[in-house]
Formats: structure tokens, C-alpha cells, sequence
């Protein structure tokens, strides 16, 4: 199974609508990958708090259409990141987003743990409240986002679900690169799964980004990971080697509490 994570950079200088335009040509470069991932609120930027509500759309909105033409075109499995989604009501969530190579949307994920302390997103946006996995035809994919990576019992929620790979996007602040690559490492082996950490680089809203996305194997060891600019990481990855971990190594299978 062929992965991109696509690290993209952002800007307080480039439009919506520019750099959703650059993510799609991004996006159709990657054919030949079974999965391609975008990083979190690439489209506004994590940290752009202003832009939440302004730029919101719907889930059939600008950002979305672009995205599903651009993952058939490249006849690609496609998690677009996630966006600042508006539904009907008016309320915004944090919404990833996954469609197929034919450029149906198969999921969609509402980040369930918000940031900010009784600031921003947490003020901002509404909290989601499903755990969510996507039947990939290579492998089962778990789906959080960003500030969820501090919370492990999503994670075991999602492998209760039957997830193998682990998909995150984010948009985490450089000041903390350290928790981000300690703890994409820790769900990878607690879990004993694949993590697939795609997060932004750049600086937007004054805050410089972590970059590092990182691909993780389910003994913790990092695959491939990215600097501090935009590039992107192309990884084969054993889908196998999940279920031989597990057989091997069977910690899971010891599991006490919290089942």
C-alpha cells in the first residue's frame, strides 16, 4: 500500500482560494498512491481563528469540490484534511473529510477534542462526537485529528473498531514539535498499528507550524518524516505487518481495563 502525506505550507499571504488550487494540483501529482492525506484546516490554517466562521462551508461546498475532482482525477483514495464545515444549523465543526478515487465522499470525521483552553476552536467550533474508521480496500483507517493525539482512549476506540492504520492530520504549533513525534510514536505502539501523522509547515497567524509529518510503523519506528517545509513523504507500507504485530506481540490481547 502506497501513502503521500502532502505537508503543505501556509501563508497569511495566499488567498483560500490560491492555496486550495495549489493543494489540488498537489493531490493529482500523487497518482499511483493508494492513500493520499492533507494536513488539518489547510484551507484557513489551525490557528486562524478569525477565519473559522468567515470561511466556513458546507460539506458540498468549494474546498470539498475541489478536493473529490481532484482525488478522481488522480483516481486516488483521498483524506482531504479537514475543513471548517458549516451544516445546516449554522454550527461550525472540524471536519475531516475522505473520498474515493471516484470522488464520492465516503466519511466524514468531527474533531471530537477541541483546542484552546475555553479559547478558540474550543469557543469557536462545536465538538463531534462519533468514533470513525474508513474501509480502505488495503486496510482499516482510524480517523482523528490534531489535539485528539492526547487523548490514547480514542485511539483504542478506534482499534475496538477495527482500525489498522492510524490517519492525523494537524495543524501543530512548532513550540510543541516534541509532544507532537512523542506521542505520533506512542499510539503508533500502544496500538500497534500504523500512524500516519500529516501535519502543515509554514507560519499563519503568527504561529510558526511543527511540520514533521511522520509515518510510523506499529513498533514505533518512524518510516519517513518530513523538515519544516512543504514536501511530501511517499511510503510503502507492509498492510500485513498490523496483523503479524499483533500476532507476535499480542499486548492487546492483554488488555484489563477499559474493555
Amino acid at each position: 500500500m502506497r501513502v503521500s502525506l502532502i505537508q503543505i505550507a501556509v501563508s497569511d499571504s495566499e488567498s483560500v482560494d490560491e492555496r486550495r488550487e495549489r493543494a489540488a494540483g498537489l493531490v493529482r501529482e500523487q497518482q499511483g498512491s493508494d492513500l493520499v492525506v492533507l494536513p488539518e484546516l489547510w484551507h484557513v490554517g489551525a490557528f486562524a481563528y478569525d477565519s473559522f466562521t468567515t470561511r466556513a462551508e458546507p460539506l458540498d461546498g468549494p474546498t470539498a469540490g475541489a478536493m473529490a475532482e481532484a482525488a478522481r482525477d488522480a483516481r486516488v483514495w483521498l483524506h482531504a484534511g479537514s475543513i471548517a464545515e458549516q451544516d445546516p444549523s449554522g454550527a461550525v465543526f472540524n471536519t475531516s473529510l475522505v473520498f474515493s478515487p471516484d470522488g464520492e465522499l465516503v466519511r466524514t470525521y468531527r474533531k471530537i477534542h477541541r483546542f484552546g483552553f475555553d479559547k478558540g476552536e474550543a469557543v469557536l467550533m462545536s465538538a463531534g462526537s462519533e468514533i470513525v474508521t474508513v474501509p480502505h480496500p488495503d486496510t482499516t483507517l482510524g480517523l482523528a485529528t490534531c489535539y485528539d493525539l492526547r487523548f490514547p482512549e480514542l485511539f483504542r476506540a478506534l482499534v475496538d473498531a477495527g482500525a489498522q492504520t492510524l490517519v492525523i492530520p494537524a495543524g501543530w504549533p512548532e513550540r510543541r514539535l516534541g509532544h507532537w513525534t512523542l506521542l505520533a510514536r506512542a499510539r503508533a505502539v500502544e496500538n500497534q498499528s500504523y500512524v500516519l501523522a500529516c501535519g502543515t509547515a509554514g507560519t499563519h497567524a503568527n504561529v510558526p507550524q511543527a511540520g514533521h509529518s511522520m509515518v510510523i510503523d506499529p513498533w514505533g519506528e518512524v518510516l519517513a518524516e518530513a523538515g519544516h517545509r512543504e514536501e511530501v513523504l511517499t511510503v510503502d507500507l507492509d498492510v500485513e505487518r498490523v496483523v503479524k504485530t499483533r500476532e507476535e506481540f499480542p499486548a492487546l490481547k492483554d488488555r484489563v481495563l477499559g474493555r
